[in-house]
């Protein structure tokens, strides 16, 4: 059996119940899930690849938080040369408008924040997590709002007045079909598709009377693609591209733009703890189960970094994609070329 049959193995054999796994690519993770069931526990954001947070996932388009030392030192030390203090906002002026990013306590909806900051804009911070919220509004300068897009009452009490809205939330789980939880597949699709056409139809009326709005999705290389044992992920994420696409048309005559963005596996703290325990379990080295497992599809084998996703939205916010609308920007290393 190759590393890939290992990994899944593990994966699904191995992992407590309900546990939430390395998401995949563009891959939020999230997350840790309590390991017998339920929606209550500690969010993180999504590996997978194109990751989110909000419940944090991983962020394979995920997303986490800070660094996790010990775990770094045993990835490979191929890296993007970008640093936590690139914000990618070279040419963008974003003074004076108003962003609101859902699963920003860490990972890429964090590196969003502080980018859109770092532009000029004034960001509202929404996450599961109060700590992280309050830590990532008071880094940026914005307003944290603690909330749990599970819960379509609490989305509809979220600011309207937004120029600026970046879906970025969401979760992970794997299993066979025949064995995913109903309840797990529910909470995907409220927090990765249900939340975000709400706080759409809350804030495009805003951007319609401005004249002007941007809306970026962070979808995942599984918007695009699929894989087996993340039917919820996958179908949230395929729905969350046709509802971007419906709001680009809508929106377009409006000077609205609405766009994807599709990462593949990001760099964040639950991802590389994965790594490190995934290398300890099959006694094999972590730039194994980077290059053979998590990237065995992409051409670039090494890990996103979350400023270079946060860079690609800032980039989208700005005065050269106007006419970008309607469109998925694939963050995979070349994971979708082949």
């Amino acid at each position: 059996m190759g590393l890939s049959g290992i990994f899944v193995a593990h994966t699904l054999g191995e992992s407590p119940p309900g546990h939430y796994v390395i998401a995949d690519t563009g891959c939020a993770p999230q997350a840790t899930a309590p390991a017998s069931g339920g929606t209550t526990g500690r969010w993180r954001t999504e590996p997978d690849p194109g990751g989110h947070p909000h419940l944090r996932r991983p962020d394979c388009g995920g997303h986490t938080h800070g660094s996790d030392a010990s775990a770094s030192r045993m990835l490979p030390a191929m890296t993007s040369g970008i640093t936590p203090a690139f914000d990618g906002t070279a040419g963008v002026d974003l003074a004076g408008r108003t962003a609101l990013v859902t699963g920003a306590g860490s990972g890429i909806g964090r590196a969003c924040a502080r980018a859109l900051a770092a532009a000029g804009a004034l960001v509202h911070v929404v996450d599961i997590d109060a700590e992280a919220a309050a830590a990532a509004a008071q880094e940026t300068g914005g307003r944290a709002h603690v909330v749990d897009l599970a819960h379509g009452a609490l989305v509809e009490e979220l600011p309207a007045d937004i120029d600026i809205l970046v879906n970025n939330a969401g979760l992970q789980h794997v299993a066979p079909l025949a064995d995913f939880p109903p309840e797990r597949f529910e909470l995907i699709q409220k927090v990765m598709v249900q939340a975000p056409f709400l706080l759409l139809r809350r804030t495009m009326p805003h951007m319609r009377a401005r004249g002007w709005g941007r809306i970026v999705n962070i979808s995942s290389v599984h918007g695009l693609r699929a894989s087996a044992f993340k039917a919820g992920y996958v179908t949230a994420k395929h729905g969350l591209e046709g509802l971007s696409k419906v709001a680009a048309l809508e929106g377009a005559p409006h000077g609205i733009t609405s766009n994807c963005v599709n990462p593949g596996y990001v760099r964040t703290p639950l991802v590389e703890r994965q790594i490190a325990a995934q290398a300890a379990a099959h006694g094999i080295d972590a730039g194994q189960v980077v290059g053979e497992v998590l990237l065995s599809r992409s051409a670039i084998k090494r890990l996103i970094e979350p400023e270079e996703v946060a860079g690609v939205v800032v980039w989208l916010c700005g005065p050269h994609s106007g006419y970008l609308t309607g469109a998925s920007i694939p963050l995979d290393g070349g994971w979708t070329a082949a």
